[in-house]
């Protein structure tokens, strides 16, 4: 059986800057895999790739469920499996909350608007803030938004959800209370690539951590090999680097 994420020979270039160096990687459905490394070594696009917010080179291929990522008619079908939350919250600012929750479902499955809202209601009470469900996204901290924007991610009930840095906006007191959302959801089950500097979380919560330096993966294990007895020089570096910063 094919694995659930599937990436083979990975390459993006922008320009002469090769960004991606022929990644290969294979993620298993339901695994939590945390993605760590320096600025700039190609983290952020590895997963933007994945549903093809980024475009890849022709002779790289993904697959998210068996069905390729290519343009067209297939990549809807993989964009709804998929779930994506950024770095900044990209809520619209003149929606309620409930409202930004409700839209993709009914915007892009046609759900009718009682179910909309009360699946909205149900994903706000997972996500702890029910009681913001009627403010505009301006009335809400950072780490209220940034729960707001995961729950609008799992309205689409995805496969596979993808978190781009998710805390790495937030003030250094807020980080907690998304970490925790996020520590739930991956006992959920649900497949998740998260991108993280969040070297405690990734210890406690990930199967597998990444670690990718100059658009290549450099090694890869389960946390308390990667992160606590790495074998390679280069991991070495960066987290001697990171833990005694």
């Amino acid at each position: 059986m094919p694995a659930f994420v599937s990436i083979r020979n990975l390459r993006k270039s922008y320009g002469t800057f090769e960004a991606l160096r022929g990644i290969d990687l294979e993620i298993e459905k339901g695994e939590v895999v945390c993605v760590v490394g320096p600025s700039g070594s190609g983290k952020s696009t590895l997963i933007r790739c994945i549903n093809r917010l980024e475009s890849f080179s022709k002779e790289s291929e993904i697959r998210v469920d068996d069905i390729a990522v290519v343009p067209g008619r297939t990549l809807a079908k993989v964009r709804a499996e998929v779930g994506m939350v950024f770095q900044s919250f990209n809520l619209f600012p003149h929606l309620t909350v409930r409202e930004n929750v409700m839209l993709a479902p009914r915007r892009v499955r046609g759900t009718s608007r009682a179910d909309a809202a009360s699946q909205a209601d149900r994903l706000l009470a997972r996500v702890g803030i029910s009681e913001q469900a009627d403010k505009y996204p301006e009335y809400l901290s950072g780490g209220q938004q940034q729960r707001v924007a995961i729950a609008r991610a799992l309205a689409m009930e995805p496969q596979v959800m993808l978190f781009d840095e998710p805390t790495s906006a937030l003030d250094p007191e807020m980080v907690g209370e998304v970490l925790d959302v996020m520590r739930d959801l991956a006992g959920t089950g649900v497949t998740m690539i998260v991108v993280t500097h969040e070297m405690g979380f990734a210890a406690q919560v990930a199967d597998r951590v990444i670690f990718m330096d100059g658009g290549e993966v450099i090694e890869t294990g389960p946390p308390g090999q990667v992160l606590s007895a790495p074998r390679e020089p280069r991991t070495k570096n960066f987290l001697s680097a990171v833990l005694n910063h």
